[in-house]
């Protein structure tokens, strides 16, 4: 290894790229920041040593005529490598640079300029920067951009990279992803920061900034001979503060396994397929990862979800599922296994006369000849192909489970079906419903599968507080087994059914111990119908209920997972502080310990559609009904009558008091029974725990 070098030595005549067994740029503002102190504090007579930059020189043999860096290397001897290790510090250095090009060309005093004519020290201007570090533009024919940092393949970063970041042109339509977003960040921040700098410290401290990076943030350069050395070496790297994910570790693996295999099993054709499925597989599921920019779903969450369905399920916890994709499953211990495969190859027969043919059969007997064998991998590439093939495919429905609102093929009754469950919460049913949509074509059987479901999820767990593994094994194996087509969806609604056995009697009878004792600990606490975790996702589904018979959505799920401070989402009707005359008119004859009763059971609870302040909620029903307003008639907030269409509801009685509690209390455990298909028997009223007669004051 080298004396480090700046990236002023490092830029000299080499084109890097980022090779296809790399993820995306990764970092976020927590490593931005942490980039730029480092650099800003940098003194004066010091260099920052930056790390290892780890390469992969590429063969000069190897590069085609028709690849843009052809004329560099073959006219101009540059070199060309592949970065095993230093890729997010090297394009974070690109973007850095682009911002800064683009922050001192958009000065006051450079506006209208060209790049030759906008210097940025005395002998340097702007168009020598983007030739020496960023691209360099072919003389003749069709003179275009050959980027000195790339990406080896085409994808969404490399697309993004060269027409929303170094702004080339001619984009026409790029796909955004979760990476694509880190790069726009980037590049946003690096510009916030150089404006700030300027308007500092002038263009002096810009010009320091960039002396600083340019020649002061020092590189090892290690470069990698062996091809087997950059797989292993890239396994066991982890760039700053971003590990890699199993996901990113897989597709090296894989790709890895396919320099493995001898060229009987696999020849060049058949390699460079494979390892393109590899690649086009990583690259749709980084796409559906990353399709919703704002809300990118987990890597390594996918990885577990599909290995459920694909291969097995495990009781073990943690990464079991990556170690039996890395170190079972695609370990080069299986393409170094060899096991025999028999071979029956089809032989041309000569034609002999039926008489010679006797002859033979006398002398020798007829015979049977063995098929032949060879020895072939344990671990075939059909195999690899088959797994990323699923992998790629999987990845559409998996998104579609967490966002089926920005799918457009669904149903707007599917949707709504998929967007129930993840109100309430998936959990470990996701692989089954990925399952599903992959495999399931009929809309109807899936629609009613999701709503046995949701039903099961509703009644073992948000009523019955049952574990949240409960039945989890039944369900993985489900999945793999409707991805093997091993199972019908009757069987797997039959499942359902058979577990929730455990919390039913035959004729639907709510055990009500369960649930009952559930709520008879909140009521203890002082909390009721307000602690009870379902209850959010309850009082929604009665609004919904309400919503179907008008045309005006009033309330946004959203609104519910907001903190306090922004949105108070349920409130109890009849104060938990009943400190207004009226409330102590209302209950006269109930005893003031009987008050957290009547404030915390379900018919006194209520959705409300917007926030209503805190010193607002002991008011009275009357003013709770009605808007508030300032003496000059601007609203301060809306009352129950301009509110949610459960609001509406509440703001049609007269009076609120215990009989009115009552009475929507039972009216919404039948809204539960009818919603869920359970009946709560013939004691339906203690489950809303309010004092008995006897209990009053006479």
């Amino acid at each position: 290894m080298d004396e480090p070098k700046s990236l002023d030595s490092l830029f000299k005549e080499k084109i890097f790229r980022i090779p296809d067994y790399q993820r995306g740029y990764a970092w976020q503002v927590a490593q931005l920041n942490d980039f730029w102190e480092d650099l800003i504090n940098l003194s004066d007579n010091r260099d920052h040593y930056t790390g290892v930059l780890t390469l992969n020189e590429v063969s000069a043999d190897a590069i085609h005529q028709d690849a843009k860096e052809f004329w560099l290397v073959e006219d101009y001897s540059y070199r060309l490598y592949h970065i095993v290790d230093g890729q997010q510090r090297l394009t974070t250095f690109i973007i850095f640079l682009q911002a800064f090009v683009e922050v001192v060309m958009g000065l006051p005093d450079n506006k209208g300029k060209s790049h030759e004519d906008v210097y940025i020290t005395d002998s340097l201007n702007v168009s020598a920067i983007l030739e020496k570090y960023l691209y360099k533009i072919k003389p003749t024919g069709d003179q275009y951009r050959t980027y000195k940092f790339g990406y080896t393949e085409d994808n969404p970063s490399y697309e993004y990279l060269r027409y929303s970041i170094l702004n080339e042109g001619g984009a026409g339509s790029i796909d955004d992803t979760f990476y694509t977003l880190n790069l726009k960040n980037a590049k946003f921040y690096f510009a916030e920061q150089f404006i700030a700098l300027y308007e500092q410290s002038g263009l002096e401290g810009l010009q320091e900034i960039y002396k600083k990076l340019t020649r002061r943030f020092m590189f090892n350069e290690y470069v990698i001979r062996d091809a087997f050395d950059v797989f292993v070496a890239f396994e066991t790297m982890n760039n700053r503060g971003k590990k890699l994910s199993d996901l990113e570790l897989l597709k090296n693996r894989l790709i890895y396994l396919t320099t493995l295999y001898d060229d009987i099993e696999l020849d060049d054709a058949d390699r460079r397929s494979l390892r393109d499925a590899i690649n086009n597989s990583w690259k749709e599921v980084y796409y559906q990862l990353g399709r919703n920019e704002k809300h990118p779903l987990s890597d390594d969450e996918f990885l577990r979800a599909h290995w459920i369905m694909y291969f097995k399920y495990s009781r073990q916890t943690g990464r079991d599922y990556a170690h039996f994709l890395l170190d079972e499953q695609f370990s080069p211990r299986r393409v170094h296994k060899k096991v025999d495969k028999p071979v029956e190859l089809e032989q041309p027969e000569e034609q002999v006369p039926d008489e010679y043919l006797e002859e033979v059969e006398e002398e020798n007997g007829a015979t049977q000849d063995e098929p032949e064998t060879i020895s072939v991998a344990e671990l075939r590439p059909q195999e690899i192909r088959s797994y990323v093939d699923s992998l790629k495919s999987s990845s559409g429905y998996w998104f579609t489970s967490w966002f089926p609102a920005m799918i457009d093929s669904l149903t707007p009754e599917e949707s709504q079906a998929l967007d129930r469950l993840n109100r309430i919460g998936m959990g470990y049913f996701r692989p089954l419903v990925m399952a599903t949509l992959k495999n399931v074509k009929e809309v109807n059987q899936r629609l009613r599968l999701f709503g046995r479901i949701e039903r099961f999820i509703f009644l073992a767990f948000r009523m019955n507080g049952a574990r949240a593994n409960y039945g989890s094994s039944d369900f993985y194996n489900a999945a793999r087994a409707l991805d093997r087509r091993q199972i019908t969806l009757a069987e797997i609604e039959q499942k359902l059914a058979s577990r929730l056995q455990y919390m039913f009697n035959p004729d639907q009878t709510l055990k009500a111990n369960e649930f009952y004792a559930l709520l008879e600990r909140k009521f203890t606490d002082g909390s009721g119908y307000y602690g009870w975790a379902g209850l959010r996702y309850f009082l929604y589904e009665y609004e919904v209920s309400l919503l179907s018979e008008s045309r005006q959505k009033k309330v946004d799920w959203m609104d519910l997972l907001k903190t306090p401070k922004d949105k108070i989402s349920i409130e109890h009707i009849f104060p938990q502080t009943p400190t207004d005359p009226y409330w102590k008119k209302m209950f006269t004859g109930v005893r003031e310990e009987d008050y957290t009763r009547y404030a915390g059971t379900l018919g006194n609870l209520l959705m409300l559609s917007m926030s209503i302040n805190a010193s607002l909620q002991n008011d009275s029903f009357d003013d709770k009904k009605h808007p508030k307003h300032k003496s000059g008639g601007e609203k301060i907030r809306n009352g129950y009558s301009d509110g949610s269409h459960s609001e509406i509801e509440v703001s049609q009685s007269e009076v609120w008091g215990p009989a009115q509690i009552k009475e929507r209390g039972m009216k919404l455990l039948s809204f539960m029974e009818k919603r869920w298909e359970i009946t709560l028997g013939d004691e339906r009223e203690r489950f809303l725990f309010l004092p008995t007669m006897g209990d009053q004051v006479g």
